[in-house]
């Protein structure tokens, strides 16, 4: 056999190899390292890989800490964890639903309101799934809700933090297609490429990301309309709609000064996204501390779970490397560009079926095992034929979200189930997903059909 064609096979058996270590539940970061290197060392002996590129990874390794762009990363988590240790997302849902309780699903569109700003100031969802669990989904069973509607706008409105900036997921892509784009335009002989940075892909989210939110809230509309049983209103006594708007003010302005704070300033160029989050973490404990509730235990355990969850994402990076080394330099990316590029449709086609891929990886995979793994391996391939970066990259992240709700292993299936009660059951869980999938898919073929919503915005602001 040719060892061209042989170091193909050991490429593709590797990755469907470590999906299916994946799937029976091994760590994600040794799965991914581990597996590779026995693939590595398997392509030496069979001579169709050099066990000396592996050197380059002490190179990565340092670039990856050394990198400006996702120092971000950790100072974006720890702004989220600050928000939830001041209680913002408890005053903002139960403030917006005395202020939407007249109307039928008024609950349901405060907690689609309030997931959106959460998502827009701390971009953390498991702590938003959580939270609007523990406060919200008992207060709309309480009043009657459908507990399918219930435990699915909850969901939903809780992944938004994917999509909407500030997001890691966000970060991370847009740090990796800036590098891949500036390699892709060099080997076509455009040495001074238009750069791509993480403010575009900031300014390219924001309009897919309130098309989510608009989508989810005309689900609830609806669903008032035609079943107004499955969402009654909720009416708020007299004494309490004296202070309404008071408490309306007090609720919104902080959350609000904070989004302006960090999105305002990258999308309106003042700030990189690393000096925004900068501004963000500090900002969050100014709220902790308007709140009373800045101490050293509330820094310290923000500290310590700032520290876990980054280092976590980062540990499967670094596996993620070594699986990228190896599948690439094994012939995995002639492999990718040859099935690719065979389809009838071309980019097009290309974008849909790595779009395909991802979503059925959604199934049985985390976000960043998704994009660790996939765009490596497929957005080179992608952009040389032609694809726009920034609509590769919000169409990815709006097709990520489905990994957080899609059964059996969205994550954000799991933190609701963790904080729900007995008699609201998984599977009741999961039937109330399924219309938000669908409506995520409306979103993909929307954004398929109109480009324009992801790359006008970034145009218009830094073009």
């Amino acid at each position: 056999m040719q060892p061209v064609l042989l170091g193909e096979i050991l490429a593709g058996l590797m990755f469907f190899g470590i999906i299916g270590l994946l799937m029976l539940g091994f760590p994600v970061a040794f799965s991914l390292a581990g597996a590779s290197l026995l693939f590595g060392l398997a392509g030496a002996f069979l001579g169709v890989f050099d066990p000396s590129n592996f050197s380059s990874l002490a190179a990565r390794y340092i670039g990856f800490m050394t990198n400006e762009v996702l120092v971000a990363v950790p100072l974006f988590i720890f702004m989220g964890v600050m928000l939830e240790r001041s209680r913002i997302a408890e005053q903002l849902l139960l403030t917006m639903g005395k202020l939407f309780g007249n109307l039928r699903g008024g609950l349901g569109i405060s907690v689609v309101v309030v997931g959106a700003m959460l998502a827009a100031s701390t971009g953390v969802v498991g702590a938003t799934v959580v939270t609007m669990g523990l406060i919200s989904l008992p207060a709309m069973l309480r009043a009657g809700y459908d507990p399918k509607l219930a435990s699915g706008v909850i969901c939903a409105s809780g992944t938004l933090g994917q999509i909407i900036p500030p997001s890691t997921v966000l970060i991370f892509m847009g740090d990796m297609l800036a590098g891949i784009n500036a390699q892709v335009q060099m080997t076509k002989g455009n040495f001074a490429p238009t750069p791509i940075s993480v403010g575009d892909l900031f300014a390219g989210a924001l309009f897919p990301g309130l098309l989510l939110v608009s989508l989810y809230l005309s689900w609830v509309v609806l669903k008032a309309i035609v079943a107004p049983a499955s969402c009654p209103a909720t009416p708020v006594p007299a004494e309490e709609r004296k202070h309404l708007f008071r408490d309306v003010l007090v609720a919104l302005v902080p959350p609000l000064l904070l989004i302006v704070a960090v999105l305002g300033s990258i999308l309106g160029g003042i700030a990189t996204a690393t000096e925004a989050a900068a501004v963000g973490a500090v900002g969050a404990m100014v709220l902790a501390a308007l709140r009373w509730r800045l101490s050293l235990t509330v820094l310290r355990e923000a500290a310590i779970s700032t520290a876990t969850i980054t280092s976590m994402v980062f540990v499967i990076l670094f596996g993620a490397s070594v699986f990228s080394i190896v599948f690439r330099l094994m012939g995995g990316d002639n492999l990718v560009h040859e099935l690719l590029s065979a389809l009838p449709g071309k980019e097009i086609a290309a974008v849909a079926v790595v779009m395909l891929i991802m979503f059925l990886l959604g199934f049985i995979l985390d976000t960043f095992e998704i994009i660790f793994i996939v765009i490596p391996v497929t957005a080179p391939i992608l952009l040389h034929l032609g694809v726009d970066p920034l609509w590769l990259g919000v169409l990815v992240g709006v097709n990520l979200q489905t990994s957080f709700l899609t059964p059996p292993f969205g994550f954000a299936l799991f933190y609701l189930r963790g904080v729900a009660p007995a008699s609201l059951t998984t599977g009741m869980i999961y039937k109330g997903i399924i219309p938000f999938t669908c409506l995520q898919l409306f979103a993909i073929a929307t954004m398929f059909a109109f480009p324009e919503l992801a790359t006008w915005l970034p145009q218009w602001l830094y073009r």
